[in-house]
């Protein structure tokens, strides 16, 4: 394997999730100790990051480097001026958004959970289809999965959407498939599922009570 990556930001290609376009860091060098996603370049005004806040169960420590440009940080309503050079760390529960204050504005940002094993969830693969889920076109999403879910990506958030979507549109085979994939990579979304109201189509179902145990 070799032993080292490089490559120009402009050449990795921007994902757009419906609302802050970004370019897959992590998933392009193939980097797994560690999540990081580059915003930008951006004109003045736009938006770099979406408004987020890290809580629980996420709870990341995230550090935003502004590589280009200037950018105005909010976080808990507090204004922050940040030109190129600056290195904004904030910690998890504090709301945070960015925009840009010149044109070319650029930033980085790296993240991971404190006290835990980085695990990446895919979300470079899913943020494609984010928008349609989000639209309730649950069937457009479910349509794909297959094509995504071929090589067996090694992510269980990535398996647990598709397993939302294919419920939501009324496909309990492959949701049921899905799902108990996900679990075999990480058991602790049982837990999530046991809760989340996009599998109360499954809750009578023999199969959806056994996997969630």
């Amino acid at each position: 394997m070799q032993k080292y990556e490089i490559a120009q930001l402009n050449d990795i290609e921007e994902i757009d999730d419906g609302r802050s376009p970004f370019r897959p860091v992590r998933h392009h060098l193939g980097i797994t100790a560690f999540g990081v996603n580059a915003f930008g370049p951006r004109a003045v005004g736009d938006r770099l990051i979406n408004e987020h806040d890290e809580a629980e169960p996420d709870a990341q420590e995230e550090l935003y480097v502004v590589t280009a440009g200037r950018a105005r940080f909010e976080i808990d309503s507090e204004i922050l001026d940040a030109p190129a050079g600056s290195l904004v760390f904030v910690r998890p529960g504090a709301s945070r958004t960015a925009f840009a204050e010149e044109d070319g504005t650029t930033l980085l940002a790296v993240g991971a959970k404190a006290g835990a094993p980085y695990r990446p969830e895919g979300y470079e693969l899913w943020a494609p289809f984010h928008p349609l889920y989000q639209a309730g076109e649950y069937a457009a999403v479910a349509d794909r999965a297959a094509d995504v879910l071929a090589a067996d990506p090694p992510y269980a958030a990535l398996y647990y959407n598709f397993a939302c979507a294919a419920s939501l549109a009324g496909r309990p085979d492959e949701a049921l498939v899905y799902l108990r994939r996900g679990f075999e990579l990480n058991g602790e979304l049982r837990e999530w599922a046991r809760e989340d109201s996009d599998f109360d189509a499954l809750r009578g179902d023999p199969r959806f009570q056994e996997l969630v145990g």
